[in-house]
């Protein structure tokens, strides 16, 4: 059977999940960038599927506070830090949607860095949203000149699932509004730290459901 070519993923649930288990409250950030996404990339790589999108963080994140978004950043250094290596040895090339002037100067020097070296790798385009709203993205592509030639979304192909996990959340929060026109929904209780390779597979099987009952 097909496989989606686009695979978006909104990864929340990180901190219900720390909460679950008496844990710090970054504990669950912490485990999705280090085996979560790690484990969702590999299987991606496994089945070839060309492209996969992580929101990491959105525009109305900084509404949390000034204390939390610095701690934030700080462990989104350290981990990325260690990851984009792993990420480089695996042949998997970086992309970033969302307004990176925003960001400490720091963390864009670290992703200008990664970007540059992963750029002509092959196995996989991973697209990090980071500080990303879909209302934002319209506006400044509308600012920048002809619409929609100016989203961030340039040259990616648009995703033909997107996934929310955790429950109680059955709504886009304003993820790649333009983009998911005509792309199949699936939305899971599992926390995204819980979210691995067999719960993606889950998610892949109910898509080639859909797609295959299209016009029946």
């Amino acid at each position: 059977m097909s496989l989606p070519r686009h695979i978006a993923i909104i990864c929340d649930g990180n901190r219900r999940w720390a909460k679950n288990k008496s844990l710090p409250e970054f504990a669950g950030h912490r485990r999705a960038v280090e085996v979560t996404m790690e484990q969702l990339i590999d299987r991606c790589v496994e089945l070839k599927i060309p492209y996969l999108t992580f929101w990491v963080f959105s525009t109305e994140n900084w509404h949390r506070g000034k204390s939390w978004v610095d701690k934030y950043f700080k462990l989104l250094r350290q981990l990325f830090t260690k990851n984009f290596q792993k990420l480089h040895q695996k042949n998997v090339k970086l992309n970033l949607i969302g307004d990176v002037t925003k960001l400490p100067q720091d963390i864009q020097d670290l992703f200008n860095e990664w970007l540059n070296k992963t750029k002509n790798n092959q196995k996989l385009t991973l697209t990090i949203a980071i500080n990303y709203g879909g209302r934002d993205e319209i506006l400044r592509a509308i600012a920048k000149g002809p619409f929609p030639k100016h989203l961030d979304t340039v040259g990616l192909p648009d995703p033909d699932l997107l996934i929310r996990t955790a429950p109680n959340n059955h709504r886009l929060s304003g993820f790649m509004l333009w983009q998911i026109a005509y792309t199949q929904l699936y939305f899971t209780d599992t926390l995204f730290p819980d979210f691995d390779g067999k719960e993606l597979d889950k998610a892949i099987a109910w898509w080639q459901e859909q797609t295959q009952n299209l016009g029946a």
